[in-house]
């Protein structure tokens, strides 16, 4: 597999599910997709349970006719999606493979803990031996899942390569459990997913700009707003050191604690401050002033598809 940039482009939204509101065209997206990769962002984040296929339906419309060696996707096997029969997790992979037209995916992830080792033992028997088979990954996952995955994996000769969290400056849980030292020490990418805590800690908003009602994230963010201000504060100080957008700076400081980021881009503009984090090199000091600023929030933004890892 090529190798991975720092950080990945995840492609979420595109199902048009409504978590960001607003329903995005294949055309607005477009750009989207062109300055991903223009800037050297070429691992793209899908799933089929993003809008039953339409994220990955989209995706594939802008991969068409590039080689196959310029890009990396990340696709997911959803538990919750799959058919009853027993070719489950093979009917799954090769309905993604033929909706995108590829010949094989580079990551391949178990979406949840839901039946998780059934479904982990399933994938490691489909991928077995094969030339072609993905980095394997686990989402939403314990310490203990995750060795219990790479136990399922290790026994059909496949190893676990990868392991996808809610990381974010609010939500450390994932190196509090130790997950995060756990897949540094084991040679696992750790792909932190809701850096910006779907734009709470963009720097865009605050008590006088609100998210727009009705999506899922204004019901989680706009009431604790308050509580944030803070830390973007503390964000906007070190965005004016190193001439960037606040929203570069929890990007850099997901990178700083060595995790590869996944970025949820709906306009060109959040693909453009992804690349230029990628660049802003953050100090020790400078990353543990921003988690002790955000320790002392006491929040708890655990969504409703995941838990607190322990």
């Amino acid at each position: 597999m090529n190798s991975l940039p720092k950080i990945a482009l995840g492609a979420w939204a595109w199902g048009n599910d409504g978590t960001f509101g607003g329903n995005l065209t294949a055309d607005a997206l477009r750009p989207i997709f062109e300055a991903g990769m223009a800037n050297g962002l070429n691992l793209w984040d899908t799933a089929y349970a993003y809008g039953m296929g339409t994220s990955e339906k989209v995706l594939a419309g802008f991969l068409k006719g590039l080689p196959r060696e310029s890009y990396l996707v990340s696709d997911k096997f959803t538990p919750q999606c799959a058919s009853g029969k027993p070719t489950a997790m093979a009917d799954m992979i090769e309905t993604q493979l033929e909706r995108m037209d590829l010949d094989r995916f580079d990551i391949y992830w178990i979406h949840n803990v839901w039946g998780a080792p059934h479904w982990t033992e399933e994938a490691a028997k489909y991928f077995e031996g094969r030339t072609d088979a993905p980095m394997i990954g686990v989402s939403n996952h314990s310490l203990a899942e995750i060795r219990q995955a790479d136990q399922i994996l290790r026994a059909h000769g496949l190893r676990l390569g990868a392991v996808q969290n809610h990381y974010s400056l609010i939500n450390r849980s994932s190196e509090d459990s130790g997950i995060l030292q756990y897949c540094q020490e084991n040679d696992i990418v750790f792909f932190s997913y809701m850096v910006l805590e779907q734009g709470a800690l963009s720097g865009k908003y605050d008590l006088r700009h609100p998210m727009p009602e009705g999506s899922d994230r204004a019901a989680v963010y706009n009431p604790v707003l308050g509580r944030l201000e803070a830390l973007n504060a503390a964000m906007k100080k070190l965005a004016d050191k190193y001439d960037a957008a606040v929203a570069q700076i929890p990007v850099a400081w997901a990178i700083a604690k060595g995790t590869l980021p996944i970025i949820g881009v709906t306009k060109a503009g959040h693909v453009l401050d992804a690349a230029r984090a990628a660049n802003i090199p953050l100090t020790a000091d400078e990353t543990a002033g921003l988690e002790n600023v955000a320790d002392r929030l006491g929040l708890n933004v655990i969504r409703f598809w995941e838990k607190e890892m322990k």
